[in-house]
């Protein structure tokens, strides 16, 4: 049994996990797993023409939550092992398909700065960004009002802060944040700051710096790959055409609404 890729590129990780592998010219199997299908977004509208398509095919919901204990994307099953959480998954595979040392050095110095990042991510960009997808289109989605426009300007204050220690105390004036060549650290970067451009918060286009490191990011991966994973993200607005059960919204709105408080 080859390697599978449970992933829904709607999420930040996964999409993380899928230009990573295709990058790398690393043989999977994708598994698209419906992230909102039935249990929050219902039917999903039609995918986009264009390039491959990586969300063609049935959904393999049920098959995730087999592989992942934790019920959740991205997860990996490699044979009869199985792997779940982002990071976990990129250093797998990296040291599996031993991946241009770039990626994850080998120098312990510069591993530290990737991990430092990494860490740093967490309670920083990815604590702010995705909310910004969350205020503009799913919760109106579900409760059929917008939120106050100063929930989204605190949110994007929180993340303007977060952007200013990115540039000040990662990317500096390197190319990218470990120095002139891409790491796991500007990949996970880079997809979590795509979530507000999907939505009309485009946080580079004040950030010369910023906006730059981006170009040289979807440079080193490929243009065609980088915006093929984004392809969802980009036109996420499309959700909001999509008829949502009126039982659901009951039970979830609330749900939602808590997340932001």
């Amino acid at each position: 049994m080859g390697l599978e890729l449970y992933l829904d590129l709607l999420s930040q990780p996964c999409r993380s996990i899928y230009i990573f592998a295709r990058s790398n010219n690393i043989p999977f199997e994708f598994k698209h797993v419906e992230l909102f299908k039935d249990s929050v977004l219902g039917k999903k509208p039609a995918a986009a023409s264009g390039a491959e398509q990586p969300r063609a095919g049935p959904s393999n919901n049920e098959g995730a939550g087999k592989v992942s204990l934790l019920k959740k994307v991205p997860a990996l099953k490699d044979g009869d092992f199985t792997l779940a959480e982002c990071t976990a998954i990129l250093l797998y595979l990296s040291r599996k398909y031993n991946t241009p040392d770039h990626w994850y050095p080998s120098d312990i110095q510069k591993r530290a700065r990737v991990d430092e990042y990494l860490s740093w991510h967490h309670a920083n960009i990815r604590a702010n960004a995705p909310k910004t997808m969350w205020i503009k289109v799913l919760i109106p989605l579900f409760t059929g009002q917008p939120l106050p426009s100063e929930k989204l300007q605190e949110v994007m204050e929180g993340l303007s802060t977060s952007l200013k220690q990115f540039e000040e105390r990662f990317l500096q004036d390197k190319a990218f944040i470990i120095g002139s060549e891409i790491s796991l650290a500007d990949l996970v970067a880079i997809v979590e700051l795509m979530q507000p451009v999907g939505v009309g918060c485009d946080i580079f286009e004040d950030r010369p710096r910023l906006r730059e490191w981006r170009r040289r990011v979807e440079d080193a991966v490929g243009k065609e790959l980088f915006f093929q994973a984004h392809e969802m993200i980009l036109n996420i607005k499309e959700l909001s055409n999509i008829q949502i059960d009126p039982q659901l919204k009951e039970q979830l709105a609330p749900v939602l609404m808590k997340m932001l408080k």
